[in-house]
């Protein structure tokens, strides 16, 4: 596979803590949305392809096995609101409110 965060594939994600990764992929997240408002659907699709790449290194992290249901619910979620139909009605606000409570939880633990 080719990374776009090849530093953080090659081994230095596994040593965030849950909340630091769970941080990185809100901002992604949050480029991802603001792009897409702004109209530039290449530069939110390319966020949202770098988010779902960090998610899947949360996933496959044997760190991360306590999360695995709600990394999957979230990975599946991301792709139906910014690849699909959004069939679960999330909004950007949806999107913010619950990453902000992992950059919340990072901050706290530094």
């Amino acid at each position: 596979m080719n990374h776009q965060h090849k530093n953080l594939a090659n081994g230095r994600w596994r040593k965030l803590t849950f909340f630091e990764q769970m941080a990185n992929i809100g901002s992604e997240v949050g480029r991802a949305t603001k792009w897409k408002n702004k109209g530039n659907a290449e530069y939110s699709r390319m966020a949202i392809e770098r988010a779902l790449e960090l998610l899947d290194l949360t996933i496959n992290n044997e760190k991360s096995r306590g999360h695995l249901k709600e990394l999957t619910r979230v990975r599946e979620a991301l792709v139906d609101y910014f690849v699909f139909e959004n069939s679960y009605k999330s909004t950007d606000k949806s999107w913010q409110n619950y990453f902000y409570s992992f950059n919340f939880a990072a901050r706290i633990n530094l």
